[in-house]
């Protein structure tokens, strides 16, 4: 693998991603809304010898991603990992408080921004040698796991790119595109929380060990970071 395009890089999983793989010399694309704020990603990217390259992008801006595919041009892309996503209102998530309002901006981050990536970044994907599609979803998005119920806005997000991910897994298989979930794990990150049960790095070096062992088996398959499957 040589190399990853990476969303929602600045901070938490995606930044992790961009540590580690930059550690192991890895060409990356690491894309945030804003690279002028993202102080740490700069600092990997200036050590990194000019291997990890920067890049403005808001997955809900179906023109950010535009210019994004036209300055990666015929770029071969080993892997995409879609981190970019939001949770959304917590207490007004829950059953009789819902705000209708931020509803569709949390669709519009966690499901139709990976879309409109994957759409305009698929036939870079197919160049690859790789070609791994890795999308960051959660335990939250499965109907199985469901067994508390509540925050409505995060799991149907999580549940409708799961179903993306699925139909991904059908339409690009023909070109070789190994489609595949994560549940991170609950991580020490601004979303999870500073008392959550695992490091940032624990769950990343998890995820990566699963992804270097991908094959077209595990085409539209669903993981935890532990390397476990997750019911769907």
């Amino acid at each position: 693998m040589q190399t990853i395009l990476i969303t929602g890089a600045n901070r938490g999983i995606g930044l992790e991603f961009t540590k580690q793989y930059a550690a192991d010399g890895l060409t990356i694309h690491a894309c945030c809304r804003n690279p002028s704020a993202a102080i740490d990603l700069s600092t990997i990217a200036a050590d990194s010898g000019g291997r990890v390259q920067i890049h403005a992008l808001d997955v809900t801006d179906e023109t950010s991603v535009g210019v994004l595919a036209q300055a990666l041009g015929a770029t071969p892309l080993d892997m995409i990992i879609n981190n970019a996503g939001i949770y959304g209102p917590r207490e007004e998530g829950n059953f009789g408080k819902i705000d209708y309002a931020a509803w569709p901006e949390v669709l519009n981050v966690n499901v139709m921004g990976p879309m409109r990536v994957v759409e305009a970044l698929a036939g870079n994907l197919a160049q690859g040698s790789e070609k791994r599609l890795v999308t960051i979803s959660s335990r939250m998005g499965s109907m199985a796991e469901n067994t508390s119920g509540g925050s409505y806005i995060y799991r149907s997000s999580k549940a409708a790119v799961n179903a993306v991910i699925k139909s991904w897994s059908v339409d690009l298989a023909d070109q070789g595109i190994v489609a595949v979930a994560f549940h991170p794990g609950w991580v020490q990150t601004d979303m999870g929380g500073s008392s959550a049960a695992i490091s940032v790095q624990e769950s990343v070096t998890g995820m990566r060990a699963v992804i270097a062992r991908l094959g077209a088996d595990d085409n539209g398959s669903f993981w935890n970071y532990d390397g476990s499957p997750m019911p769907w």
